[in-house]
C-alpha cells in the first residue's frame, strides 16, 4: 500500500535560485518555484496507517522553509570556488558572483540539479523522521517546474 503528499496541494513549495556550472542554458543564474512530492510504501500498522501524513508534512515543511527564498550553491563542485564570510563569493569558470551570507545555502551536492537536490533531500528527511517498521520504501519527487521532477527512492 501507498501513500502521498502532494507539495502542490499541501503548500510544501519553495522558490529558490541556482546555477549548473557548464551547463549551455543552465550555467546562468535562474530560478524555480519547486515543489515537493513524497510517497510512501508499506503495510498498514498497528495504528491503521502506514506512517502519519502530520509527521511527515511537519519534516517536509521544515526542510523547504530552510531552501525557501535563497541562493543554491553546490557545496562539493569540482567547478566551483565557494569562500564565506560576512559575503558569500562563488567563482565558477570564469563567473564570479557575490551573495549576501544570509541569503546562502550551500549543499551538500556537486551540481544543484533537481535530481542531486532530491537525493540530499531523500537522505535529510529519513535521517530526521522517525520511519516505523512497517515502511518498506520512501521516495521523494521535486518539481523544477510543471510537469518535470526528478525522484529519489530509499527502501528502508
Amino acid at each position: 500500500m501507498k501513500i502521498e503528499i502532494d507539495g502542490a496541494h499541501s503548500g510544501i513549495r519553495f522558490s529558490a535560485c541556482h546555477f549548473i556550472a557548464g551547463h549551455e542554458k543552465c550555467a546562468r543564474l535562474h530560478g524555480h518555484s519547486y515543489i515537493v512530492r513524497l510517497a510512501v510504501e508499506g503495510a498498514i500498522g498497528s495504528d491503521g496507517m502506514i506512517m502519519d501524513f502530520v509527521v511527515l508534512k511537519r519534516a517536509l515543511r521544515q526542510m523547504v522553509d530552510g531552501l525557501d527564498h535563497r541562493v543554491l550553491l553546490p557545496g562539493n563542485s569540482k567547478d566551483a570556488k565557494i569562500d564565506i564570510g560576512d559575503e558569500t563569493t562563488i567563482v565558477s569558470r570564469g563567473k564570479r558572483y557575490v551573495f549576501p551570507t544570509e541569503d546562502v545555502v550551500i549543499l551538500d551536492v556537486e551540481h544543484t540539479t533537481a535530481e542531486e537536490m532530491v537525493a540530499m533531500m531523500l537522505e535529510g528527511l529519513i535521517s530526521e523522521v522517525d520511519i516505523p517498521e512497517n515502511v518498506t520504501a520512501v521516495y521523494l519527487g521535486l518539481d523544477e517546474e510543471r510537469g518535470q521532477t526528478a525522484w529519489a527512492m530509499r527502501r528502508v
